[in-house]
């Protein structure tokens, strides 16, 4: 048995396969499964175990995936966010440097336990937060024409695929994760491998769709022949994924520094968005979620003034943001802004193009997108139906249940 940040885990007996997709709403999987696009799903929805659980607020992509790989919320694990406003040293980063890890991942607990391990991650942007520290098999689908046994524990990533480096914003940037997972486990074998998603479809289609159905059937292609190796797989999403617009359609965003600037003067408060990351197109920096730095003694007429706005869910301060949502009091500012479900929350109107959203804005962020899929192809007798179940009890239930 391994102990990572106060849980237990059992060495895998089988190969166990963890899968992360990226803005899994669990009607994704309903719809495709109940149009026939994904077999292999409906059979393990029936003979497997089915749970609906809760990602981690705020619901994107770096605080779930982190909080997955080590079985943790971030309270633990310190990473808040895709984005933060560094307080050390007064400016906005991206919180992709594993410095901004405070807490092991199960990952590097099993490879130095001497399990062959291997993630393979859509965007770059989180290879090295989930490779912190483990020894094994570590690439995105981004950057595989540039992997290096040094950097990655691999080189020749496209010949052993089959495919070319796939545009970032694309569904083959996700096939790609499939494709390489299927083919290391056929040749490589690795103990337990972790393989993570884009949301790029579910940004642009919604469940049920003709686009979402061919990505949902492709995915089950991929796990199918997982599953015929026999791997233990658990899959769960980061965050759902809702639309976010008016009746016209348009984007329905709440623009909280134009507003904090008219309330306190300009550049008195600063809004960070932590769904900032590099490839805004699909949703154009805008989330519904966003912390607050305000002047000293203003906190109580901004919560007043902010939590009185029509499409606001929640204003919390730090501390209530904190005990709430599980977070690092320190990497959060003075306020948390949630948003209603439609809602997004914006800094300035100046701030955001949204000229290259090619349909109508669909986001994530909130309480509204917590729910999330956690399935697993073994049938697992006894579990708690009353339990508030995690995306970060994925490596539990694989390791310790489903084995």
């Amino acid at each position: 048995m391994l102990e990572v940040n106060a849980r237990r885990y059992a060495l895998p007996k089988a190969p166990t396969v963890i899968v992360c997709v990226d803005g899994c709403e669990p009607d994704y999987l309903a719809q495709a499964t109940f149009d026939g696009h994904m077999p292999w799903m409906k059979r393990v929805l029936a003979e497997g175990t089915a749970l609906v659980a809760d990602c981690v607020v705020p619901s994107f992509t770096n605080p779930n995936n982190l909080s997955i790989v080590t079985g943790a919320p971030p309270s633990v694990h310190g990473i808040c966010g895709n984005y933060l406003y560094d307080t050390a040293s007064g400016t906005e980063v991206m919180m992709n440097d594993p410095k901004w890890l405070r807490a092991p991942t199960i990952l590097a607990a099993l490879a130095d336990a001497g399990k062959a391990c291997a993630v393979v991650t859509a965007k770059d942007k989180l290879r090295r937060l989930l490779g912190h520290g483990m020894r094994g098999i570590c690439f995105s689908s981004e950057k595989a024409d540039t992997c290096t046994v040094a950097e990655n524990g691999i080189d020749g990533v496209l010949p052993l695929v089959g495919m070319r480096v796939p545009d970032v914003y694309s569904a083959e940037l996700s096939e790609f994760v499939f494709a390489a997972g299927v083919k290391l486990m056929q040749t490589k074998r690795p103990d337990v491998m972790y393989l993570s998603t884009t949301d790029y479809i579910q940004h642009k289609h919604a469940p049920g769709t003709a686009g979402a159905n061919a990505f949902y059937a492709m995915m089950d292609r991929y796990l199918g022949e997982l599953d015929a190796m026999g791997c233990v797989i658990a899959l769960t999403a980061d965050h759902g994924m809702n639309a976010k617009v008016k009746l016209d359609a348009s984007p329905d965003v709440i623009y909280l520094q134009d507003l904090l600037d008219g309330w306190l003067g300009a550049a008195a408060a600063r809004v960070i968005l932590p769904i900032t990351d590099p490839y805004v197109v699909h949703h154009g920096a805008l989330g519904s979620f966003a912390t607050v730095y305000l002047p000293a003694g203003s906190e109580a007429a901004m919560v007043a003034k902010l939590g009185k706005l029509k499409g606001i869910e929640c204003v919390l301060t730090r501390a209530q943001a904190a005990e709430r949502f599980e977070l690092p009091a320190d990497r959060i500012g003075d306020l948390v802004v949630v948003s209603e479900r439609s809602v997004v929350l914006g800094t300035a109107a100046a701030r955001h193009d949204l000229t290259a959203l090619e349909v109508p804005l669909r986001s994530h962020g909130g309480i509204s997108e917590q729910r999330v899929p956690l399935v697993l192809n073994r049938r697992m007798e006894g579990l708690d139906p009353q339990r508030r179940w995690r995306n970060f009890d994925a490596f539990d239930l694989a390791l310790n249940r489903a084995q």
